[in-house]
């Protein structure tokens, strides 16, 4: 398959570490080839393996067997693990910006962001909210017409509202959202992961999921009107259901995946069940896109100590998805 193209994220981040680990175990992990975009003195900084630079995405192939390939992007910047800066927020988006454009033009057969940090990105002019809405501006999609996919091996989620303070969720609650995140997340589990006949459940936004109005209406004016929209378009949807019952093993087992009205709602119960296995997908774009679903962890960085798990599970979800949807 063509390989995956992987921007590092923030240079002192662990961003850099956890992508040459998933190189390292390559064999052991059945990791699918890759190459990475940005600061190759990044990874040289916390990692004396094998870095080979590369000037084309199509000579990854060949050196993956051998090397960690890497896409230089950007003059090294002398960047310290652990101390963020924002020259090394400038090197993450240009990685970033330019892994976008090789998975959109097909030198990559999906893009695979490693974590950055917000505060200096915006620092240096970022607008977006997020890599989410800055790679769906790049592929030229409606950011409401995308939704964030919190995958695990028992558990996909996905949040209606994402980066909110909980006091302002109710107010951006709308039947509209709902129905978009819905279908975005139809269409995506069965483009991406092959389920013909996706069954999706929604959570209640309050406790209990209302208690019949005692508790809060949103579920009864906006959250039950769009499930019977979703419905009437021919979408195995159900709910709403009160959150805390919703994550159980036996619960688990009757739906493909949860829709969530808010982010720690969708995304508690995903790092609970599969911390070092979770990835951030999005779902309605024409490439691939997947992330471990993890921050930067600035205080750890450098220090040899950052656990691959949801970077290789981020490149072998990106792989599976390439593959099905004929990128690969």
């Amino acid at each position: 398959m063509t390989p995956l193209a992987v921007a590092l994220g923030d240079p002192a981040g662990i961003g850099p570490e956890i992508i040459a680990k998933s190189w390292q175990e390559r064999h052991t992990a059945d990791v699918p080839p890759f190459f990475a975009v940005g600061d190759e003195g990044a990874v040289r900084a916390v990692w004396d393996g094998p870095v080979r630079e590369i000037s084309d995405p199509a000579l990854a192939a060949d050196a993956f067997h051998d090397a960690l390939p890497i896409l230089r992007v950007g003059a090294e910047a002398g960047i310290r693990p652990g101390a963020p800066d924002t020259d090394g927020a400038r090197n993450s988006l240009d990685a970033l910006e330019m892994a976008t454009g090789l998975a959109r033009s097909g030198a990559a057969s999906g893009l695979v962001t490693g974590p950055v940090c917000k505060s200096q990105l915006y620092a240096i002019g970022f607008t977006h909210a997020g890599q989410t809405e800055f790679v769906a501006e790049r592929c030229g999609v409606s950011g409401d017409m995308v939704a964030m996919m919190l995958v695990g091996p028992s558990l996909r989620t996905v949040p209606v509202t994402v980066h909110l303070p909980l006091r302002d969720v109710a107010d951006a609650l709308t039947t509209d959202l709902i129905v978009a995140r819905g279908r975005a997340t139809a269409r995506g589990l069965t483009r991406q992961f092959g389920i013909a006949a996706p069954r999706i459940a929604v959570c209640g936004l309050n406790p209990h999921a209302g208690e019949d109005g005692a508790l809060g209406r949103e579920e009864a004016e906006i959250i039950v009107p769009a499930i019977e929209r979703l419905r009437d378009e021919g979408i195995d949807v159900s709910g709403p259901y009160p959150a805390d019952a919703m994550f159980h093993a036996r619960a688990r087992a009757r739906y493909d995946a949860a829709l969530c009205m808010y982010h720690d709602q969708a995304l508690v119960p995903l790092k609970t069940l599969h911390f070092d296995e979770g990835v951030n997908m999005t779902l309605g774009l024409p490439i691939v896109r997947t992330s471990p679903d993890h921050g930067t962890a600035f205080s750890i960085a450098g220090q040899d100590v950052a656990h691959p798990g949801a970077m290789i599970a981020a490149l072998k979800t990106a792989a599976a998805c390439a593959r099905r949807i004929g990128t690969a």
